[in-house]
């Protein structure tokens, strides 16, 4: 996570709320770690924007009861629709747009 979000000058936005399957009992496609990440941040689940890269992440979020947008740059569209993915996004770049588009 670390070197993804500061490759992409993310990860300024992101210190003190990074969270990994390590925290909670049950991994992907368990809801556990997008639920322990709204906990933590005080949000409702509903209120939360998630942006997966796989299918199984997707039916995670899902689960959670979260919007999701499928991060489709390693062309996997059908399948991140088929998982749930309530809308598509081909490059970060486009993140700002896509997630007030979300809500």
């Amino acid at each position: 996570m670390r070197f993804t979000l500061g490759h992409t000058g993310l990860l300024p936005h992101f210190e003190g709320r990074l969270f990994s399957a390590e925290e909670v009992a049950r991994p992907k496609p368990a809801p556990d770690l997008f639920l322990h990440a709204a906990h933590a941040m005080n949000a409702e689940p509903s209120s939360c924007v998630v942006v997966e890269d796989s299918p199984t992440g997707v039916a995670a979020a899902k689960a959670a009861g979260m919007y999701v947008l499928g991060y489709a740059a390693m062309g996997q569209e059908a399948k991140l629709l088929a998982a749930g993915a309530d809308q598509l996004l081909w490059r970060m770049s486009d993140l700002h747009q896509a997630i007030p588009a979300a809500r």
